[in-house]
């Protein structure tokens, strides 16, 4: 079928888990459940960051960055999740399915840029301290995290101009549980998934991947040869929550989208899907209340202040 104006009255059907059809409520009720933790875990975050002037720190500015950019990335897949789970159909319009994929690739490629900058913050203020006031000043933080969402949303524009150029010649049943790149990739009768998959994810995820690697093997060096336990310490723990949400981000994104496409892998990437669009996120909040001393210490007195009232 050639991409022309009938092509953008198709409708797709997310397959989904057809083999946990009975589960379909429970699922769904995990997932909401999973759903409304990340909105008030992110919620919490973003809360605590604002009412908190000690917080008002590049370092922190990022955090409530990331948070509301995870609040968005779940809710382009997430909502229309717990539709199909109620819907034994489980249409998507082609308009529909391509918008996904570009809000959900563009909300992803941002917050890899976003821990890449991230990671740069942490490495001048460990390794280039008393550059550090001069080097992250509230402007270039704004540059930043401008440029940042600029590159998230521009860069899967030609990749959303190639799917919507694609002829489609296969059944319009997409195996995964929302709209992907590399779904709808298998059912065009061009033959260039591998190729395109492979250059994308390279560029997207190695290249971030690879300067955050190398900012902390610097920032492990600096503290190393520092003399003070406490300080060591405490640059540790002031990266041990970023390095948490990078691995979780970067090991499931790495996995799914660098690794060789199979039969077999459809239903992998359907698990794991949900490891990356919905568990990740959850515990994304958890990490930065839990692992940090400042956040604790915010919340502590948040329900203090609320235990007077």
């Amino acid at each position: 079928m050639e991409a022309s104006n009938e092509t953008w009255e198709v409708e797709f059907f997310l397959v989904g888990f057809p083999d946990l059809k009975r589960f379909h409520l429970l699922l769904f009720s995990l997932l909401l459940f999973t759903y409304l933790l990340i909105l008030g875990g992110n919620a919490v975050i973003l809360m605590l960051i604002r009412a908190n002037p000690h917080l008002h720190v590049p370092m922190y500015y990022f955090v409530a960055i990331l948070s509301f950019l995870e609040v968005w990335y779940t809710t382009v897949t997430i909502p229309k999740m717990l539709a199909n789970l109620l819907d034994s159909r489980k249409p998507i319009s082609y308009r529909g399915c391509l918008l996904q994929v570009y809000f959900f690739h563009a909300l992803g490629i941002t917050e890899a840029c976003l821990l890449t900058a991230m990671a740069y913050d942490r490495y001048l203020a460990i390794c280039k301290p008393l550059h550090y006031p001069f080097a992250m000043t509230p402007k270039i933080c704004l540059w930043l995290a401008a440029g940042c969402w600029a590159c998230g949303f521009m860069w899967p524009v030609p990749e959303i101009i190639l799917l919507s150029t694609l002829p489609l010649c296969r059944a319009h049943r997409i195996e995964h549980l929302f709209c992907d790149f590399p779904s709808l990739l298998s059912l065009a009768c061009a033959d260039v998934n591998q190729i395109v998959m492979i250059s994308t994810s390279v560029l997207v995820l190695l290249v971030p991947f690879s300067f955050i690697l190398v900012a902390y093997v610097h920032i492990i060096v600096a503290v190393l040869r520092s003399h003070s336990t406490q300080g060591r310490t405490k640059a540790f723990s002031t990266c041990a929550s970023h390095i948490t949400v990078v691995a979780l981000f970067y090991g499931t994104a790495i996995f799914v989208y660098l690794r060789p496409q199979s039969k077999s892998s459809k239903d992998q990437d359907k698990y794991l899907s949900l490891l990356y669009g919905a568990v990740t996120p959850v515990l994304n909040p958890l990490i930065y209340s839990l692992r940090n001393k400042d956040v604790k210490e915010a919340l502590r007195k948040l329900a203090g202040a609320k235990t007077n009232w």
